[in-house]
């Protein structure tokens, strides 16, 4: 089985991209609804974060609003919450490669925000990186609900800058294009792939 990890800066389009590749038969594990689901009701993160962070639990899960004014530019902050939330999300990411292994599922796609950035790199057999133009990239994020140019800011500083990460990748899919070009390239990346099977 190849594990391929996909990243790419905020904004990028990794989310699009790894449904894309599920949809040509590359299931795909995303680390962001990971943590969603570790912050949901009954969620494993829940209690640790809470008594990390008294105060950020609403309703039995973790309020990521609250959350995030915690934690955005504290940097102690964050390594604590860190070192609660990634164990468990490479637990979860340990099963679901299990689960694909036993299956036989030749080509699986692990979406990791932050792989460079971390140890994940070690992890991958193949590194797809998602890009589109830096105009484009801020409209997206902006656009998205309680986001601000601070916030995008401060995001984008703990990130490695997007030409070094192109520069690591094996493969590039630029999503500033249609959707229909970047389903092509993901078929592509994809069948480039299955050759080395």
């Amino acid at each position: 089985m190849i594990i391929v990890g996909l990243t790419g800066s905020i904004g990028m389009g990794k989310s699009t991209v790894t449904k894309m590749f599920a949809e040509e038969g590359a299931p795909g594990f995303d680390s962001d609804a990971a943590v969603h689901a570790l912050y949901a009701p009954g969620g494993a993160a829940v209690a640790p974060v809470e008594a990390a962070f008294p105060g950020v639990a609403r309703d039995g899960a973790i309020d990521r609003d609250a959350l995030s004014k915690r934690v955005v530019g504290n940097e102690a902050a964050i390594k604590q919450l860190e070192q609660i939330v990634h164990p468990l999300v490479r637990q979860a990411q340990a099963e679901f490669l299990q689960a694909n292994r036993d299956a036989g599922v030749p080509v699986v796609i692990l979406d990791i925000p932050l792989l460079f950035e971390g140890a994940g790199a070690k992890f991958v057999d193949k590194i797809v990186v998602v890009s589109a133009p830096a105009e484009l990239q801020r409209a997206r994020v902006l656009a998205r609900p309680g986001m601000t140019a601070e916030k995008f800011e401060a995001i984008l500083a703990r990130q490695m800058p997007d030409a070094e990460k192109r520069a690591r990748a094996d493969f590039v899919i630029d999503t500033g294009v249609s959707f229909e070009a970047t389903h092509a390239q993901v078929r592509a990346v994809l069948d480039a792939l299955r050759e080395q099977i």
